[in-house]
């Protein structure tokens, strides 16, 4: 059986309502282009969720083996589709004041897991 890895990131919205709304509204089913999602899933990223409370994202984020956070990068700079989503999500977005430069979802470190516990 083939290894899932969970991968949790945290970004910030606007707070506004007008930028929730759209941001919100960009995200509902059928909202994203269909080319956004076939390059979620060509990736090899097998669920992906963004969770929002007050003005944080969380994006749950679930990867098979062979997917390569690189190789996703790099596919995402060179394809146009991608590039004009990233744009138009970056006027919805606000990098997390301790993120590393050049980078927008900031991964989140496990620090406790029930099915370690005794």
């Amino acid at each position: 059986m083939p290894t899932m890895t969970r991968h949790l990131l945290f970004l910030d919205i606007d707070p506004s309502s007008a930028s929730v709304a759209a941001y919100r509204d960009w995200h509902r089913a059928g909202g994203p282009p269909a080319a956004i999602n076939r390059s979620i899933r060509a990736s090899g990223i097998e669920s992906l969720e963004i969770w929002h409370v007050g003005d944080r994202l969380a994006m749950i984020m679930e990867t098979g083996p062979d997917f390569s956070a690189a190789a996703k990068a790099a596919a995402d700079a060179a394809d146009p589709d991608v590039q004009a989503w990233e744009a138009l999500m970056e006027r919805f977005q606000r990098r997390l004041p301790f993120a590393p430069d050049g980078e927008k979802w900031v991964a989140a470190e496990r620090v406790y897991s029930l099915d370690e516990q005794p």
